[in-house]
């Protein structure tokens, strides 16, 4: 009698179990049985899994620009697969956004470390000179932060007030490091250890770590002259942006606190700070062709108010008057409580890894 061929098997090298080597795929973890990672395969896997450019990427672009809350509504109603997850969509927009914005701050980080390193490099020998030759440096730094100040962020207001504060505070228009310089000079040209120039600068010898950290970053942005600081600032924001979610999503919460659960509220928040990152890439992007004026400027980031109550009584099937208050008072605790405290932290944060 004819005997029969015995079937053979392969074993996943992902699971390590064996299976008929007919199969392309392993039954028990999926994985594809043939072993062939390309740059190209590795790549289209990448883009296919987080980034998903396809149908579903421009049904939910059109739908979050055009129909405010509706695209979170009916991802919340199941309708899942048809568009792209939040998160997923939040950040494939914001490295668009960040990566865009990465060529305008570039330039202004430039301009104030040039600034900053002017003041710096000024030589005081004199007390008399130190006024002089500190306040020059402050002036430069003020003329370098008025040129960008649309894209570091600081309000009229602010401006004003930082300008009253340097001609009316001498102890302000006299700045100064308060440590005697050429003998930092002379320990940073001798290559003297880390703890010999933070306590030629002022540190105590009982100085905690927090106080010894910052001794320690001072004294880096006085070697470096200042070069980098607006970067480090920039590099700081996507992470505090995504970390400042959840505070908004809370703000949702306190007042549609039975309408729907915190998740959903997440799942709109995305989705809004999604269509905010959208606006300003356009806007970016218009600005390097076309210099949008500033009343252009205030108006669109006042509509986005407007998108926020329509998005409100889309999402949360509230009432026009409901949806009225609450995206104002939810604008305004917002920017009056988190942002001015996420500033805080940003600057903290970014200072202390510069």
């Amino acid at each position: 009698m004819p005997t029969s061929e015995l079937p053979t098997t392969e074993q996943c090298k992902n699971c390590e179990k064996t299976f008929d080597a007919s199969f392309d795929y392993c039954p028990y973890c999926g994985q594809e049985t043939a072993d062939n990672l390309t740059i190209g395969v590795l790549f289209s896997n990448t883009i296919d899994n987080y980034i998903s450019i396809d149908a579903r990427f421009f049904r939910s672009f059109g739908t979050l620009m055009i129909k405010p809350g509706v695209l979170a509504r009916r991802f919340v109603d199941g309708k899942r697969l048809k568009y792209l997850h939040p998160a997923q969509f939040y950040l494939f927009i914001s490295v668009i956004f960040f990566f865009i914005f990465s060529f305008t701050i570039r330039k202004a980080d430039n301009e104030v470390s040039e600034a900053i390193k002017k003041g710096l490099e000024q030589e005081i020998n004199l007390d008399s000179v130190r006024v002089n030759t500190d306040s020059l440096g402050i002036a430069e730094a003020q003329k370098a932060l008025k040129k960008n100040q649309k894209i570091i962020g600081i309000s009229d207001k602010d401006m004003a007030e930082l300008d009253s504060v340097m001609v009316s505070d001498p102890q302000v228009a006299n700045l100064s490091f308060g440590f005697k310089r050429e003998k930092l000079d002379s320990l940073i040209t001798a290559g003297a250890p880390l703890d010999q120039k933070i306590k030629a600068m002022g540190m105590k010898e009982d100085a905690n770590a927090f106080t010894r950290r910052f001794y320690t970053q001072m004294l880096k942005f006085y070697e470096k002259q200042g070069g980098g600081i607006l970067q480090a600032l920039y590099d700081t924001i996507p992470v505090a942006m995504f970390l400042l979610l959840p505070f908004f999503a809370m703000f949702l919460k306190l007042f549609y606190w039975k309408p729907a659960t915190f998740t959903h509220h997440l799942v709109f928040s995305f989705y809004f700070f999604t269509f905010i990152f959208t606006s300003f890439s356009i806007m970016l992007l218009v600005n390097k062709v076309w210099e949008i004026p500033i009343w252009l400027e205030v108006l669109i980031c006042f509509s986005f108010a407007i998108y926020l109550m329509l998005a409100l009584r889309n999402f949360y099937k509230s009432s026009w008057v409901g949806a009225f208050f609450k995206a104002g008072i939810i604008s305004f605790l917002y920017m009056l409580i988190i942002v001015p405290v996420a500033a805080i932290g940003i600057i903290m944060v970014a200072f202390m890894l510069y």
